[in-house]
């Protein structure tokens, strides 16, 4: 019995080269300012245009200032970017939701929010965090410039096919244990390579309990431990969510879709080229102390003695140190891995009643427009404000060094996305990956605290 990634990616084989790739039908592009413009001039220079342009969606979010959005962007690259994304997707007659529009935002914040990213889709962006709209039940993943050229073409990409791999977390998450501290455990366990060359299916009864933000976040970061992409099979919680949304199917459409997304699952004798089986109970809440995500223990923990040296030089840290109690300076919640309202509540339920700390900076920056007017609706904002928080405009912010959000040389972030490399959040940057709830903790403490302590 094939498996769920068999079914997905054998229904969307146009053709298969000898000794060669796999040419692969893709039903989403998405774009952002970042990695396109060279595919469009390739078009350009070919003299033709996108073959099914009603499938590919563009919007900026790596450039995008998270304040005063109304106005000019300050700097001339970022402006420049994101202009050129808005005058390409014209040219060629593409949907464009542009900067402060209300479809605006993180890309893949707004694909699965606005019911574009749907249950056994072939989906690719010019991003390597592509992989999350593979929490819809989707083969989902990052390709580069040339290839987004290829599929702006053809609506087609050549692909050697990857291999498969199952991770099941079965049993009951514990308290103060989200969907990040499950992705950090299993990046601590296999390593930044233990997944290359695999696409993962996520599976176990504490996979199947996550929200589909916490599904988001987790199929996220399958890109950190070297997958090419990850994804969970589509069940109510899926259909729950999707209903609804301004792109999914309606009325007997509906109907009929939900009736595929049902056979959409690997089957009970699926065989899987590797298998792993993880307990939901040995997960903690963590937090990294190194400078790629699989470096990272749980918050109460203490640094591993052979952790390199390199990493512990730049992030200021000694073999065995403990991190807990350890003053910050900056908190960062938001980007495509915890931009997302659910991440939002998170951080509210904890500093609910406090006040932030005085010693810390904190960014807190919604994946979307469609996520600030929940805030709003929900009332978050004001016991966000309370507590001494101010909420930003929407964009990818302080994830990486492309717009304003910088944390400064030698500082400290607590960060809710998705990578601590040297200088990804600004030149001399240091970065601690956590969730939402140890992002919070950090912040009403000004230390690196235990969010159980405050749940």
């Amino acid at each position: 019995m094939n498996t769920l990634f068999d079914k997905i990616w054998d229904s969307h084989v146009v053709s298969l080269i000898e000794d060669g790739p796999t040419q692969l039908y893709i039903d989403r592009l998405y774009c952002h300012e970042v990695t396109s413009p060279q595919a469009f001039d390739g078009l350009r220079a070919r003299g033709i245009k996108c073959l099914r342009p009603e499938k590919i969606f563009c919007m900026p979010d790596h450039n995008t200032p998270t304040h005063d959005q109304d106005k000019p962007i300050e700097d001339p690259v970022s402006r420049k970017q994101v202009d050129t994304l808005a005058k390409n997707a014209a040219e060629f007659g593409l949907n464009h939701f542009g900067m402060n529009t209300i479809k605006n935002g993180i890309i893949h914040v707004v694909g699965p929010e606005r019911g574009l990213s749907l249950p056994g889709m072939t989906i690719v962006c010019g991003d390597s965090h592509t992989s999350t709209h593979g929490a819809m039940g989707a083969v989902a993943f990052g390709i580069g410039t040339s290839e987004v050229e290829m599929v702006m073409a053809s609506q087609c990409i050549l692909q050697s096919k990857p291999k498969s791999m199952r991770i099941r977390v079965e049993g009951q998450l514990g308290k103060g244990v989200t969907a990040k501290d499950i992705a950090l455990y299993l990046m601590m366990k296999l390593t930044t390579s233990g997944a290359t060359g695999y696409f993962v299916e996520y599976a176990g009864s504490a996979v199947k309990s996550l929200s589909m933000e916490g599904r988001l976040t987790l199929c996220n970061l399958s890109i950190e431990m070297g997958a090419r992409g990850g994804f969970i099979a589509p069940d109510e919680t899926t259909f729950e969510y999707i209903k609804g949304r301004e792109y999914a199917p309606k009325g007997d459409d509906w109907d009929k879709a939900v009736e595929y997304w049902k056979t959409l699952k690997s089957g009970d004798d699926a065989v899987f080229d590797k298998e792993l089986v993880f307990d939901a109970a040995d997960i903690q809440p963590m937090i990294t102390y190194g400078t790629n995500p699989g470096m990272g223990m749980p918050v109460t923990g203490s640094i591993p003695a052979d952790a390199a040296k390199k990493s512990l030089d730049y992030m200021g840290l000694q073999a065995g140190e403990k991190l807990l109690g350890r003053k910050i300076d900056y908190v960062f919640l938001g980007a495509c891995t915890n931009g997302r309202i659910e991440d939002f509540r998170a951080f509210a339920s904890i500093v609910k009643g406090k006040k932030k700390a005085d010693n810390v900076t904190a960014w807190l920056v919604p994946g979307s427009w469609m996520v600030l007017d929940q805030i709003k609706k929900e009332g978050l904002d004001t016991v966000l404000a309370e507590a001494g928080f101010e909420i930003r405009q929407p964009g990818c912010s302080a994830c990486l060094a492309m717009n304003d959000d910088k944390i400064p040389a030698g500082k400290y972030a607590v960060s809710t996305s998705n990578r601590n490399f040297e200088g990804r959040q600004g030149p001399g940057s240091r970065t601690f990956l956590a969730s939402p709830l140890t992002a919070a903790a950090a912040a009403v403490t000004g230390v690196v605290t235990d969010p159980r302590t405050l749940i």
